[in-house]
């Protein structure tokens, strides 16, 4: 009986050794959630981009014909009465209209 008995206790002992070797090791590290967590807190807040385009057509004539996210600035393609079309661009952190082209 010991002879089935002494194999069957160290293939569990071993087998169980091995399962917690694994747990041991990713407990020291930081899972992937915590990163993408702290990457998350660590990125710079972006205006939204409606409240973007309504500074823009705050007092002005004419229309938007587009918006696109640029890194850190927003650039918004304004049509003007008349047919001129300008780019605006925007911080896109602050909303503060930069400039126009």
């Amino acid at each position: 009986m010991f002879r089935f008995l002494v194999p069957l206790v160290l293939a569990v002992s071993m087998s169980t050794a091995v399962a917690a070797a694994p747990v041991d090791d990713q407990s020291r590290r930081p899972r992937d959630n915590d990163r993408r967590e702290r990457q998350v807190e660590a990125a710079p807040q972006r205006v939204d981009l409606g409240d973007v385009v309504r500074r823009v057509a705050s007092g002005r004539q004419g229309r938007m014909l587009g918006v696109s996210p640029r890194g850190d600035v927003v650039v918004v393609r304004w049509e003007y009465p008349g047919g001129r079309v300008a780019d605006i661009t925007v911080d896109g952190r602050s909303g503060r209209i930069l400039g126009e082209r």
